[in-house]
């Protein structure tokens, strides 16, 4: 749990919305876990495995991106919802340092935290390799400190640090079983990725076991065992048995997988479709790609060919590092606190 209130301990507020945006802020752990602190998040599965063991809040999910997908009433209405709800957050708790990996559902609370005083602390996506995430040009201006994770990218943003974590791995794999494990990750059901799967095992293309997990209200196959959410915990475990994952193309899903030693393929989510807010999954996978670490499944392909290319390569295991990242926030939170003991 958080560590005791004490006045002269600055309270960090860590801020994400929900999937590999606040798997993020959990890699961030050594620096946040000697502070008084709180989480602003969404209630995802994750989210409630967060709340188990932090004090934890939740804001509604809403992006702009739901404008263009034809939902703009709802994309409004959660938004209103969170601004309320964010601030009350910040009224209630008044952190000094805000940190935040976005996205959407964090604007308010974001906004609210700089006027109430926090200084800001922005890491932009490290899905975002080339150009800063929409979220970070929205809301860059919020920032006390803007932080790119590729230089590429932060040429792009004007005054943004840079903090590279992106390192392969030379372990040694360990034991994996048959087994496949298909998810289309904790914010919102992808019915094409389930179909896939779906498709792949009734052609017999996928001889190991299937786990699938489809999302809420997501399609429920009839020809295989799914489930609609996973505890994070259970995730893990899966991640670590199984020898295929087949993802969207969400960062969070993607490292994990590549972490636990897997063979990856994924599925990026596509605006054109209807299935995202914009195409930053495809340029997330392209890139995973083209550093051979992952296969991808294009918008009219079907899944066996890439199962395929899958199983014939070795599997490459990658991670982040956000040491470096982590020994300046580090610093950053000692001279906040340094300086409140002389107040």
């Amino acid at each position: 749990m958080s560590a005791p209130a004490d006045p002269r301990r600055p309270v960090i507020c860590l801020a994400a919305s929900g999937g590999g945006h606040v798997r993020q802020i959990l890699d961030l752990k050594p620096v946040w876990e000697k502070y008084p602190r709180f989480f602003v998040t969404e209630d995802t599965a994750l989210g409630q495995s967060i709340a188990a063991e932090e004090e934890t809040y939740f804001v509604p999910h809403f992006a702009i991106g739901q404008a263009r997908l034809g939902r703009p009433w709802r994309m409004a209405a959660e938004a209103w919802r969170s601004i309320f709800r964010s601030w009350r957050i910040i009224a209630r708790r008044r952190p000094d340092l805000f940190i935040t990996t976005g996205a959407g559902s964090q604007l308010f609370v974001m906004l609210f935290a700089r006027l109430r005083g926090a200084r800001v602390i922005l890491i932009d996506s490290f899905a975002r390799f080339t150009h800063p995430s929409a979220f970070a040009r929205l809301a860059g201006w919020l920032a006390h400190v803007r932080i790119a994770q590729s230089a590429e990218s932060a040429r792009h943003w004007r005054g943004a640090l840079v903090f590279d974590p992106f390192r392969t791995l030379d372990t040694p794999p360990p034991p994996k079983e048959p087994l496949l494990f298909a998810t289309v990750g904790a914010t919102l059901p992808f019915d094409r990725l389930t179909r896939l799967v779906e498709e792949a095992g009734a052609a017999g293309e996928i001889p190991e076991r299937i786990v699938l997990q489809r999302g809420i209200e997501g399609h429920r196959p009839e020809t295989l065992d799914s489930v609609e959410t996973l505890p994070f915990d259970e995730v893990q475990d899966l991640l670590r048995r199984a020898d295929i994952v087949v993802c969207h193309g969400g960062t969070g899903s993607l490292i994990t997988a590549l972490r636990a030693h897997c063979r990856v393929v994924a599925v990026p989510r596509l605006f054109a479709l209807g299935e995202h807010y914009d195409d930053h999954q495809a340029e997330i996978t392209a890139a995973f790609a083209e550093r051979g670490l992952i296969e991808v499944v294009g918008a009219d392909e079907p899944l066996g060919p890439a199962l395929e290319r899958a199983r014939r390569r070795t599997p490459v295991a990658a991670t982040t590092d956000p040491s470096a990242l982590i020994a300046w926030l580090d610093e950053m939170a000692a001279e906040m606190a340094r300086l409140r003991r002389w107040r």
